[in-house]
């Protein structure tokens, strides 16, 4: 009886390691799509129109604890403060914002 309970546990392990998808690399096209038609009318170039000082530019991020992908995403899904919640937007999509935002950080949102 122990035997077979160790082999169904294999072999659901085995068919879930088998049927996982595997995580997918950010789309940063996408995101930028995306941040173009919901966020840059507030956040174009990295700047904030509403809360200046609320900018996303890479030291800015890391002092406020926003430099993750987890970090951006929970603020476009939930909002904060003046930033109304985005949950209408794919899932997939707001991972794709989160990387577009962090890769233009880096650069300093040079073009």
């Amino acid at each position: 009886m122990k035997k077979l309970f160790v082999f169904f546990v294999m072999l659901l392990t085995i068919a879930n390691l088998a049927l996982t998808r595997p995580a997918l690399a950010e789309d940063l096209a996408n995101g930028a799509k995306i941040f173009s038609s919901n966020c840059a009318a507030c956040h174009q170039g990295g700047n904030n129109l509403v809360m200046a000082p609320k900018n996303l530019k890479k030291q800015t991020l890391i002092d406020n604890q926003m430099y993750s992908a987890d970090a951006i995403t929970a603020q476009v899904i939930k909002g904060k403060n003046m930033m109304p919640a985005f949950g209408k937007l794919k899932l997939e999509d707001v991972a794709d914002v989160a990387a577009y935002v962090l890769d233009q950080a880096e650069k300093d949102w040079a073009k």
